[in-house]
C-alpha cells in the first residue's frame, strides 16, 4: 500500500512509484490532470481523527448542509480539509471548509474577513481567510456558529461585493 516516504522528486520521475506511493491513482491519468491535492471521502478525511473529534466534523457537516442543501463537497485530503461551495472549486466557488486538527476542528470561511462577527468567534488575520475554532457539540450548536454559516453561503452567493451588515 503506502511506502512511508514523502512525495518527492524521485516519486514524481516515476509514474509507477507515485502510484505506488498513492494507489488511489489511476493509471492512464497525465499527472497535470491531477489537482494539487487528491480528493477522497468524508469518512477518508476523518480516519484518523479522534471520534469526539470527528463527530464535532460531522455535526458541522450537518449545519453546512441544512444552511444549503445544494453544497457542493469537496474533498480535498491533501488539504486535510472538506470544502463546501456552490461549485466544487475551492477559493472562486468555496464559501467554508472543515478542517480536522489536533484538538479541535478548524470551521473556516474564505470570505471570513467580510463576515459580520459580532460574538467575536472568527479568529485569523490574512486577507480574506478566517476560522472558528470548535472544541465541543456544545461550541458546534451555538446558534452564532450557524449564523456565520448562513452569512458566508449570502456573500458567495451574490460575489462578496462588499462586507455584511456589522
Amino acid at each position: 500500500m503506502y511506502s512511508s516516504g514523502s512525495l518527492d522528486g524521485n516519486l514524481l520521475k516515476s509514474p509507477d512509484a507515485l502510484l505506488d506511493w498513492y494507489p488511489k491513482l489511476k493509471r492512464g491519468t497525465p499527472l497535470a490532470r491531477l489537482s494539487k491535492a487528491a480528493q477522497g471521502t468524508f469518512d477518508e478525511l476523518l480516519a484518523s481523527v479522534e471520534p469526539d473529534l470527528a463527530a464535532i466534523a460531522r455535526r458541522l457537516r450537518a449545519i453546512i448542509r441544512a444552511v444549503d442543501a445544494s453544497s457542493v463537497e469537496t474533498v480535498r485530503l491533501g488539504d486535510n480539509a472538506a470544502t463546501y461551495g456552490v461549485g466544487p472549486k475551492k477559493m472562486t466557488d468555496g464559501y467554508a471548509y472543515i478542517m480536522p486538527m489536533r484538538g479541535y476542528i478548524n470551521l473556516g470561511f474564505y470570505q471570513g474577513a467580510q463576515l459580520s462577527d459580532p460574538k467575536r468567534l472568527l479568529e485569523g488575520t490574512g486577507k480574506s481567510l478566517r476560522h472558528v475554532k470548535i472544541r465541543s457539540l456544545a461550541e458546534a450548536n451555538r446558534p452564532p456558529v450557524r449564523a456565520l454559516v448562513a452569512m458566508a453561503l449570502a456573500s458567495r452567493r451574490r460575489g462578496a461585493r462588499g462586507r455584511t451588515d456589522r
